[in-house]
C-alpha cells in the first residue's frame, strides 16, 4: 500500500490536534459558561423560527416574523458580549474552520491519469465576458496559440453549437471551452457525439464541473496543458429530454426564482419574494410527480435536484462536491417533505431525500420551470432524465489534480476520523 506524503501526514496530524481542542474548548465553555450555552441556543432557534415563519410570508406577518427573528438574535449577541464570551467563540470557530482547512488538505489527490497523444489541430472556444473577463485578463486566446490551439472567441450572438460543429468539420480533432457550465455542456455533448478529447477551462465564474474533473479552478492558463502531454479519463454526461447537462438541473423554488424579471439584479431578494408562493402556507406549491425507490408515487412542494453523479451534501468537508462523475448513475435529491400515494404504512420521513438511479421521471400538469446548469428554462412535461456512462474523453493537465477534491474522503464523520488516524500513522494514502 502507497504509503501517505509527509505533507498528508502533517495535515491529518493537525487535524486531529485541532479537532480535539475544539471539542474541548466547547465543552469547557458550556461548562464554565452554564446555563448561558442554552439560553443561547433557544434564543437562536426561536429566531431561526420566526424568520422562517416571516420568509414564507407577506405583508406585516413577514415583517413581524422578521422583526422578532432580529430582536431574539440581538439578545443572543447581547448575552456574548455582556458575559464576556466573544473572544471564546472566535477561538472556538477559527479553530474549528482550520479544522476543516487542514482536514481537506489531509484527503487532497492527485491521480496520474493515463496518457494519450496530443491532438493536432485542437480549439479552443472562449467567452471574453464570462467569469468577469478571466479570458482576457490571463489573455487566453495568445496563450492557446502558443500550444498550437487554434482560439475562437464568441461573440453577441454567437451559436456556440454551430461554432463548434462548423470547427468539427473543419478538422478540429479535440475541443476546449473558457466559459460557463451552460457553454461547457453544448461543447462537452458535441465532443461526447464525435468521440473528440475535451478539455474544461476554468474561467466560469465558479467552475463547478472544473472542480469536480480535477481541474484545478485557479490556474487558467495551465489547464491548456491538457492538450500538451495531459492525461485522460471517461466521465459521464446526463440528459433531460435529450438536453445535456455537466451538473444539474434544478426543480422548485430556485427554478422559479431565476425565472422571475430582475433575478439577475438582485438574486437574493428575487428568491426570498419567490418562497410565498412555493412554500408558504397560501402558495400554489408545485405540483411535481415523481417515483421514489420504492416504487411509490410522491409529489414535492419544495425543490428537486437531479445531477450528473451524486453531490455529497451535509458535511463540513467537501459538502457540494461530487467524489466521483464515472459512477455511471443519476443523484437525485428532494427537498420539502414529500407526500406518497398508495402506502398508509409509511413512517414519517425526514424533509430532504437522496439516492441515486440510472434514470428518473418528474411528471407535472404542464410546463416546468428548470435551472440547467444555471441557465432558467422551462421544459415540456414530463421530464425524462438519463445518465450516458463514460462518454466524454476529458483532457486534464499533468500538474492538475486529475480528481474532485472529495474523492478520497470517507463518507461519515467517525470514517473521516479513523481515516485521519490511518493518514497520520503512516498507515493509509488518502
Amino acid at each position: 500500500m502507497k504509503e501517505p506524503t509527509t505533507k498528508a501526514r502533517l495535515a491529518a496530524i493537525s487535524a486531529l490536534v485541532l479537532a480535539a481542542l475544539t471539542v474541548v474548548a466547547a465543552i469547557y465553555s458550556a461548562l464554565a459558561n452554564f446555563p448561558r450555552g442554552l439560553i443561547l441556543a433557544a434564543l437562536l432557534i426561536g429566531a431561526a423560527i420566526a424568520a422562517w415563519y416571516g420568509l414564507l410570508r407577506r405583508g406585516l406577518r413577514r415583517a413581524v416574523g422578521l422583526g422578532a427573528a432580529t430582536l431574539l438574535a440581538l439578545a443572543a449577541v447581547l448575552i456574548v458580549i455582556l458575559d464576556a464570551g466573544v473572544l471564546e467563540l472566535v477561538l472556538i470557530g477559527t479553530a474549528g474552520l482550520a479544522t476543516v482547512a487542514v482536514t481537506r488538505a489531509a484527503f487532497a489527490v492527485r491521480v496520474p491519469l493515463p496518457g494519450a497523444a496530443d491532438p493536432a489541430r485542437p480549439v479552443l472556444f472562449f467567452n471574453p465576458k464570462s467569469g468577469g473577463g478571466k479570458a482576457e485578463r490571463f489573455k487566453l486566446a495568445d496563450e492557446a496559440r502558443a500550444r498550437g490551439i487554434a482560439p475562437i472567441e464568441l461573440t453577441g450572438g454567437s451559436d456556440l453549437e454551430r461554432l463548434v460543429r462548423d470547427a468539427v468539420a473543419g478538422g478540429a480533432d479535440a475541443l476546449a471551452m473558457a466559459g460557463g457550465d451552460g457553454s461547457q455542456a453544448i461543447v462537452a455533448a458535441i465532443a461526447a457525439e464525435r468521440e473528440l478529447p475535451y478539455a474544461c477551462i476554468p474561467a466560469g465564474t465558479r467552475n463547478h464541473f472544473a472542480l469536480d474533473l480535477g481541474v484545478d479552478r485557479e490556474d487558467v492558463v495551465g489547464a491548456l496543458d491538457a492538450f500538451v502531454g495531459g492525461g485522460e479519463k471517461r466521465v459521464d454526461l446526463a440528459e433531460v429530454n435529450g438536453r445535456v447537462f455537466v451538473n444539474n438541473v434544478s426543480l422548485g423554488l430556485y427554478a422559479q426564482a431565476v425565472q422571475r424579471d430582475g433575478y439577475r439584479e438582485a438574486k437574493l431578494r428575487t428568491i426570498l419574494d419567490t418562497l410565498p408562493d412555493v412554500l408558504g402556507p397560501e402558495g400554489a406549491g408545485l405540483d411535481l410527480r415523481w417515483t421514489g425507490p420504492g416504487g411509490i408515487e410522491h409529489s414535492s412542494g419544495a425543490a428537486i435536484l437531479v445531477s450528473n453523479n451524486r453531490y455529497r451534501l451535509g458535511t463540513a468537508v467537501g459538502s457540494g462536491t461530487r467524489p466521483r462523475i464515472d459512477d455511471g448513475l443519476l443523484g437525485i435529491t428532494v427537498a420539502g417533505a414529500p407526500t406518497g400515494r398508495g402506502d398508509s404504512r409509511r413512517l414519517p420521513q425526514r424533509p430532504w431525500r437522496e439516492w441515486s438511479a440510472p434514470q428518473f421521471e418528474v411528471r407535472a400538469d404542464g410546463a416546468i420551470a428548470a435551472g440547467v446548469d444555471g441557465e432558467a428554462l422551462v421544459l415540456h412535461a414530463p421530464l425524462r432524465f438519463t445518465i450516458r456512462p463514460g462518454v466524454l474523453r476529458v483532457r486534464v493537465a499533468r500538474a492538475h489534480p486529475g480528481a474532485s477534491p472529495s474523492s478520497a474522503m470517507p463518507e461519515s464523520m467517525l470514517g473521516t476520523a479513523s481515516a485521519l488516524l490511518a493518514i497520520a500513522a503512516g498507515r493509509q494514502s488518502p
